[in-house]
């Protein structure tokens, strides 16, 4: 029997004849076509949806905004929003890797904004090297994130108690460390600054680094491809990976373009895709990566079946606690100083609802990093383009809230629909 490159067995495989049809008179990729359709009915069944609909809701709020506001799809704007997503998008990333184990962090917000009083104070009240107050600052979100995750999996409280008492100690923390003018301002021309105002403009480093990427992931697929047929797995189809190849080269090349048409590539959007792909990478092709996603499934089931629960569960607040020290790093660049703003409610919010919206469950075992990307992009698009359009930030507010109970509607008529489908 063949085995079928989607994931299933072919229908019919290698009953189509020299001439280009099947033994039946139906043409050659009928079969496949079939298949591809037997595919996508089983994962929606399964209540996994993709990211299609974030897609389409994407392509949305683009299509409105421009119609509203010819400026919106500018050159100009496109590269303000590609900065202004990479501090909540870090926070976001982290909170991805939370909701996977079925839990919530509510104290990243503070802990981004500790982040930036911490490298502020150390920089310019101290007078630490930039490069030093930096590696402080993100090994103080780890060391508070593994604080948390050793009282939530070994001592037994609840995350979310856990994480709201770190909302408010870290919170009361940052504003001891800014002092009475509850702000501190750093050089413009430094480490931290260069972050969110460096740009790479040059056509040959821009459009080569889009090459290069889309040569990497085609390079990798057909690595995997061969992998997974050599052991009688299922793999993609030849003309899937060349489709999947294809699309990525116009992101890829069209991104370049429309943003070289401003200042360039930022800086900062291309270390936030590093993060991206790698905690992706890290995610579905290690095996520890494999027990985070094991254990949003079930924490009994995963034990039985030998991970280490109290250990996955301690990392991943660990990395939950990097990200958004790293994440506050960002979001202080953006105003080169340390305030609260940095370390606000609306950082937190907007965080979980766009690793939300972007696809990741609330109840835990199935999402992406990229999930962060999608979601962060429709948050940020619908600030910018409420901003362009005058409308005052309490609308702005509504508008997400909205999309965020949308979001998580459609994710839990999905797990319904899963449990359903198990129950039968």
């Amino acid at each position: 029997m063949a085995v079928k490159e989607s994931g299933s067995p072919e229908p019919g495989a290698g009953a189509a004849s020299k001439g280009g049809r099947h033994r039946d008179g139906r043409p050659w990729y009928a079969g496949r076509l079939k298949g591809s359709g037997v595919a996508v009915r089983r994962r929606l069944r399964e209540g996994d949806l993709g990211p299609a609909p974030v897609l389409l809701a994407l392509a949305v709020t683009w299509a409105v905004f421009q119609s509203l506001n010819d400026h919106f799809l500018s050159p100009r704007n496109l590269s303000v929003l590609s900065v202004d997503i990479v501090g909540t998008g870090m926070v976001a990333v982290g909170i991805v890797f939370v909701l996977l184990i079925g839990e919530i962090d509510l104290s990243v917000g503070s802990l981004a904004g500790l982040s930036g009083a911490v490298f502020a104070a150390l920089n310019v009240n101290v007078g630490m090297t930039e490069w030093l107050a930096v590696i402080i600052a993100v090994i103080c979100g780890a060391v508070i994130g593994a604080v948390h995750g050793f009282l939530f999996a070994r001592i037994g409280v609840p995350a979310f108690v856990v994480t709201l008492a770190g909302l408010l100690a870290w919170s009361g923390l940052m504003l001891y460390l800014l002092g009475p003018d509850s702000s501190i301002h750093f050089s413009e021309d430094g480490l931290v600054a260069t972050l969110t105002s460096r740009y790479y403009s040059a056509p040959g480093f821009t459009y080569g680094l889009a090459a290069l990427c889309t040569a990497g992931y085609l390079l990798v697929s057909y690595r995997d491809r061969g992998r997974r047929s050599g052991a009688g797995m299922p793999y993609r189809r030849t003309g899937e990976i060349w489709v999947r190849t294809a699309l990525l080269a116009v992101v890829a090349f069209t991104t370049v373009h429309v943003l070289g048409r401003f200042e360039g590539l930022p800086l900062a959007l291309l270390i936030f895709l590093g993060v991206i792909v790698t905690s992706d990478l890290f995610l579905r092709r290690t095996p520890y990566g494999r027990q985070i996603l094991s254990l949003g499934g079930g924490a009994e089931a995963a034990r039985r079946a030998g991970v280490d629960v109290t250990r996955v569960r301690i990392s991943v607040f660990m990395v939950s606690g990097t990200l958004a020290a790293t994440g506050g790093l960002f979001v202080a660049s953006r105003f080169t100083s340390a305030s609260p703003v940095s370390g606000s409610g609306s950082l937190l919010i907007n965080a979980i609802a766009a690793a939300v919206i972007g696809g990741t469950s609330l109840f835990g075992g199935r999402g992406s990093t990229w999930s962060a990307l999608l979601g962060v992009l429709i948050i940020q698009s619908i600030a910018s383009g409420m901003a362009l359009l005058g409308v005052e930030t309490a609308v702005q507010f509504m508008i997400t809230g909205g999309v965020l109970i949308t979001a998580v509607i459609f994710d839990s008529l999905a797990r319904r629909t899963a449990e359903s489908r198990r129950r039968v």
